[in-house]
């Protein structure tokens, strides 16, 4: 992946306030915000480069369930819960 590019961006104070708030509301931060708007008016301008890959992912991966992962409950857990009797060894 190519190196990022760094920017000194001098903004309004209310419109950064602005913005912080609307990347809040959208689980972004401020930084992540700005290049998305960014992104969204080049495309909509027809001046996104078609080179251009998607959004980085920043933050935690999402969490997936490996396959045969346990998941926290005892053996025969969900049917002593709905009134089944378990299994007796005689």
């Amino acid at each position: 992946m190519a190196e990022r590019k760094s920017i000194l961006l001098r903004l309004d104070p209310k419109v950064h306030d602005a913005l912080a708030r609307w990347a809040s509301d959208e689980l972004r931060s401020t930084t992540a915000q700005i290049e998305f708007l960014l992104r969204q008016g080049l495309a909509q301008a027809g001046r996104l480069p078609r080179e251009v890959g998607g959004m980085p992912r920043r933050g935690r991966p999402p969490k997936e369930a490996a396959a045969g992962e346990d998941d926290g409950n005892p053996p025969d857990a969900s049917r002593e819960a709905d009134g089944a009797e378990p299994d007796s060894a005689t």
